[in-house]
């Protein structure tokens, strides 16, 4: 038994490597294109927002916070203005039960965005439908939307400005690849604004 579980995880290990590559060729214009929008948002005075459901919602947190607060300990600037919309527990459980589920994070989205934001919605599967109704949200008031997905990527792929999508349908694979995408995409923008602060 031991045998076939290091055997599983040699091959998890593997795999995650292999997207990571793949990505790494495939992504990177698209990656820089992220940052350039996101760094012209922040310079205009905009915010990044992230949403996403279960381990997508936990990067969502983790995203926004390492902007607000610091992503790197050797890189010291300014809070950057990033917001996850899973964060209110009293705000998603009113709107799930007044509006339902799938538009909850539509319904903050319209009070908290403004043109020239960026929202990043992840979803492994690309069909999540609340993070679909978010990014047909954003694109109604002029918000730029980042896709973190995976799979095939749709329908939410077609709602996105900048499509980073993972070519896998192993959840716990695709999402590994997403907190690297989103790591990448921050560092290279910490970068700029440690360069020229906001």
């Amino acid at each position: 038994m031991q045998n076939h579980e290091i055997d599983r995880f040699a091959a998890m290990m593997r795999k995650s490597a292999e997207l990571k590559n793949r990505i790494a060729t495939e992504l990177a214009d698209t990656v820089i294109k992220v940052v350039d929008a996101c760094e012209a948002s922040l310079r205009a005075g905009g915010k990044l927002l992230f949403c996403g459901n279960g381990g997508s919602a936990a990067d969502s947190q983790h995203l926004a916070t390492e902007m607000l607060i610091r992503l790197r300990g050797s890189h010291e600037r300014e809070s950057i203005a990033a917001l996850a919309l899973t964060l209110d527990p009293a705000m998603l459980t009113a709107c799930g039960n007044d509006y339902g589920y799938d538009r909850v994070f539509e319904r903050p989205l319209r009070g908290l965005g403004r043109r020239g934001d960026v929202l990043f919605g992840i979803t492994t599967s690309g069909r999540s439908a609340n993070v679909i109704k978010a990014l047909e949200a954003a694109r109604d008031m002029g918000i730029v939307t980042v896709g973190l997905l995976g799979g095939k990527g749709e329908p939410a792929l077609s709602l996105c400005d900048f499509a980073l999508l993972v070519p896998d349908a192993e959840t716990a694979r695709v999402q590994e690849c997403h907190i690297a995408l989103g790591h990448a995409v921050l560092e290279l923008l910490e970068d700029r604004i440690t360069a020229q602060p906001l």
